[in-house]
């Protein structure tokens, strides 16, 4: 492997890029199962837009997973730019990913970051563990990247402030309304249509982004870092601690704490939500809680996909990691570090244990099978809602993943 040296060619911001996948899509399951990697979103951003950002003018596609390519297509030019959906951009790493010459890789501690290379080398894989180039390269950047679910709260309060400086450069906020009270240095953006009415938004410990068309209703009390995304909203008297992100159109109520909610979900009402990974589409019914430091304050053992069995994150904090689809009933009670997969529904009550199968229909008492049939009838009508079609590309996800992970459901 050569070292990389700086050329200064390759500038050209109409390039095409296409996000692939390494082996922390395994480890980064359930989030993954209905997703490419560069899909989450950690901070403000998905790792998508902040190289959409950072790579101003370029392309984007995915060299995804072969159920979920209908709808995350792989587009291919004369030259491609492949990179590591797990990876967060900075701009010593876009610099050297600017320079990388054709049929050329860039490795960083081990991981491939990106790779460029012809359409001749594209045509018929869906991974890039058969590619072959001429070239390595070593890149010096630091090197950012996701490899856990927990990663995604850990590491959101950097991102959260990394985003504020790039979606906010050389803007200028929308009026905040004077019924509200700042506390800090006065670090609060507002997108165009956002209100924020009667709440208290402390930024001593970082700062506050509200995305466009966003609410913040009367009675919140926030404490940055914290993001809350384009059409979400807060209710009346809602806690939130930063390091937190509510992603697009989702309801959000009660304490939060370090939580990142990446779109389309609801925890409209009071219940505790901490050091947790909510995906889209779900739904956390009334007084819900998740416990997110064991009684004994050891650090929190969560299920491996990738493992097969429990293993230890290391963290003393750790709450809920919830599938795309999953929801809760009332008063439903988790555990510290529980893993929900996809399209399960919860309820009873109890703790449900600490591992919950994709499309599992129960509680503390046992579970069932959730037959397909009904939880495609749901997420229909929860698509509906926010007007959009549950269409034959995300019916065909439902499907797929019901089948692979039947071997989970051992009832």
């Amino acid at each position: 492997m050569v070292t990389f040296e700086f050329q200064h060619t390759w500038l050209d911001t109409t390039m095409n890029c296409i996000f692939f996948d390494d082996s922390t899509r395994t480890s980064l399951l359930p989030l993954t199962f209905t997703r490419p990697v560069a899909e989450i979103r950690i901070g403000i951003l998905t790792i998508r837009e902040k190289w959409q950002h950072h790579l101003n003018g370029a392309t984007f596609s995915w060299l995804a997973e072969p159920y979920l390519s209908e709808k995350f297509p792989k587009k291919v030019a004369a030259e491609n730019l492949l990179i590591n959906g797990s990876i967060l951009p900075n701009e010593k790493l876009v610099a050297e990913i600017m320079e990388l010459p054709i049929n050329a890789k860039l490795i960083n501690a081990g991981v491939t970051v990106a790779i460029r290379v012809s359409a001749d080398h594209l045509e018929s894989i869906n991974s890039i563990d058969h590619l072959v180039v001429e070239k390595s390269l070593s890149s010096t950047a630091a090197l950012h990247q996701l490899t856990h679910p927990w990663d995604i709260f850990s590491k959101n309060e950097v991102a959260i402030r990394e985003d504020f400086a790039l979606v906010t450069a050389g803007r200028l906020s929308a009026k905040l309304s004077s019924s509200n009270q700042i506390v800090g240095d006065g670090a609060v953006f507002l997108e165009d249509g956002a209100k924020v009415e009667c709440s208290i938004l402390n930024t001593t410990t970082g700062p506050i982004y509200i995305g466009k068309d966003a609410e913040v209703m009367e009675g919140c009390l926030i404490r940055g870092p914290f993001s809350l995304g384009t059409h979400a909203q807060l209710k009346m008297g809602a806690k939130i601690y930063g390091a937190t992100t509510i992603g697009p159109e989702c309801r959000v109520g009660g304490e939060v704490n370090n939580a990142v909610l990446f779109g389309y979900s609801n925890k409209a009402h009071d219940g505790f939500l901490g050091n947790a990974v909510i995906g889209e589409w779900c739904n956390l019914g009334a007084d819900s809680n998740n416990s997110n430091l064991k009684n004994n304050y050891s650090s929190v053992k969560v299920w491996s996909y990738q493992e097969e069995s429990y293993i230890n994150t290391g963290l003393q904090f750790c709450g809920l990691i919830m599938g795309d689809h999953s929801k809760c009933s009332i008063n439903t009670m988790f555990n510290t570090g529980t893993v929900v997969g996809v399209g399960a529904n919860i309820f009873g009550t109890g703790f449900p244990p600490k591992f919950i199968p994709s499309f599992s229909w129960g509680g503390s008492e046992g579970f069932t099978t959730y037959r397909m049939e009904e939880a495609i009838e749901v997420a229909q009508r929860v698509f509906e809602r926010r007007k959009m079609k549950f269409d034959s590309s995300e019916q065909s996800i439902f499907r797929h993943l019901f089948e692979i992970t039947t071997k989970y459901r051992a009832w």
